[in-house]
């Protein structure tokens, strides 16, 4: 397995735990790990030589996931007017 997609998921989750003050920043962070875990399981499947249903099955649970934390965003935007992690809180 190459490491490339290895490292990325790291600096991925490095963006992630530096940027936690705008919610668009932890959506786009957490994007950019599952993307880069996307490509870690096709690269195993392709050498197992396995189906590629899995890779579906995570393909569409991210997109899910991402449509609802672009959900929460914008009802967050238009209820409070910014995008800060803080103001989440109030919100629950």
């Amino acid at each position: 397995m190459t490491l490339t997609p290895q490292l990325l998921v790291m600096i991925g989750c490095a963006s992630f735990i530096s940027k936690r003050s705008h919610i668009l920043a932890i959506l786009l962070s957490l994007e950019f790990i599952m993307l880069n875990m996307f490509w870690m399981m096709n690269i195993w499947l392709l050498i197992m030589e396995k189906e590629m249903f899995l890779s579906v099955v995570f393909l569409s649970i991210t997109a899910c996931e991402a449509s609802i934390g672009l959900a929460i965003l914008i009802s967050m935007m238009r209820s409070h007017g910014n995008d800060y992690y803080n103001s989440l809180s109030i919100i629950l």
